[in-house]
């Protein structure tokens, strides 16, 4: 059940992030199970209220995610400015909501601190912030939410052991067209695999919450309930213990990332959602060449203004982040941060030159 290692790109001015963590040996543990015939799709509806808690507590938005029977794919904006805005309180408070934290920092909450010392105090200070930098940092994230998963899921089953890959792979989305790319291409996941007919259709996908809200169940205060009075084996992270089911399902869920087209606004989506709605519309119908109304000469207005060659775009739809390596973007994107990491070639360049640069005029 160990929490995994995250392959991140340390990037300060990256702070938009693709994640991908898969179930141990990419079996169904949130699907259908074929050898036994039970079916945990209920485990999606789980991670999908696991990471929208995390978002109001962590410094850390999302702004897409798909959540498939063996694996999760999720989109994240890291706001380390938001992060640094926080009082001691605050950062003590979001992290002892997780956590149970140690006993300074539960007195320093209370009415006992006018009693603590000024070498407590300093030392609290001090703690606070190691958890400011935990509380914008993707892998605490990915760890406090896979952890939680795979107790939940280990107490269900009455098992003990791993139920996620040693590691979860992310790439940093260095513009605006990686960006862009990545979301739909973690919105179009259940359609891609044959599942969904259309994106609306897309079980446990952030397309899906976005237009018609999220599955009956998810979220509910019933189906938190269920497994609250499980008893949860204790879990340590570096030290600090995870709360139990029972004292974190009643936290509140944030809302998915907003859209704004004049990228005024830093914690939104730098895209009008029409035109998203329409880029991830026209993708599903040439996914889906079969499906009537698809027109194969009328691009999305999204891809003309971001200088994106639609024909490749729809070419490279099925494998497009499996192109890439640690980071997606641009070829100016990507040499400029082989220049900063004075390395030679990244992956995934080729792929770029052929997407991400506009289609010349005949």
């Amino acid at each position: 059940m160990t929490a995994p290692r995250s392959a991140l790109v340390s990037l300060e001015d990256t702070p938009w992030y693709h994640c991908v963590c898969r179930c141990v040996r990419r079996a169904f543990l949130c699907g259908e199970d074929q050898l036994s015939g039970l079916n945990f799709d209920h485990r999606r509806g789980w991670i999908v209220e696991r990471m929208q808690q995390l978002a109001t507590l962590f410094a850390i938005d999302v702004a897409a995610y798909a959540v498939m029977s063996n694996h999760y794919h999720i989109v994240v904006r890291i706001d380390r400015e938001r992060a640094s805005g926080w009082s001691i309180e605050e950062v003590l408070k979001r992290w002892t909501a997780l956590f149970t934290g140690p006993l300074l920092a539960t007195r320093y909450l209370s009415a006992s601190r006018g009693s603590m010392s000024r070498a407590e105090i300093a030392e609290v200070e001090a703690l606070a912030e190691v958890y400011r930098g935990r509380l914008h940092d993707l892998s605490w994230f990915m760890r406090t939410l896979n952890e939680h998963i795979a107790r939940r899921a280990n107490a269900e089953d009455g098992v003990k052991g791993r139920f996620w890959e040693g590691r979860f792979k992310s790439q940093a989305l260095l513009d605006e067209k990686a960006l862009l790319a990545a979301m739909a291409y973690v919105d179009l996941n259940p359609v891609r695999a044959g599942l969904a007919e259309t994106p609306e259709t897309s079980d446990y996908t952030s397309i899906q919450e976005r237009v018609v809200g999220l599955p009956e169940g998810v979220g509910s205060e019933a189906g938190s309930q269920e497994t609250a009075t499980t008893k949860d084996p204790e879990v340590m992270l570096n030290g600090e213990r995870l709360r139990p089911e029972a004292e974190t399902h009643g936290l509140p869920q944030a809302l998915l990332m907003p859209f704004d087209a004049t990228a005024r606004t830093p914690w939104a989506v730098p895209f009008a959602f029409e035109d998203y709605l329409e880029l991830v519309d026209w993708t599903s119908r040439a996914l889906r060449a079969d499906k009537p109304g698809y027109i194969k000469v009328q691009e999305p207005k999204i891809l003309v203004r971001l200088g994106i060659n639609g024909e490749q775009f729809i070419g490279y739809s099925e494998r497009l982040l499996k192109a890439f390596g640690t980071a997606v973007g641009a070829p100016t994107s990507l040499t400029d941060l082989c220049a900063r990491r004075q390395a030679k070639y990244l992956r995934g360049i080729r792929a770029a030159r052929a997407v991400f640069v506009a289609k010349q005029a005949a």
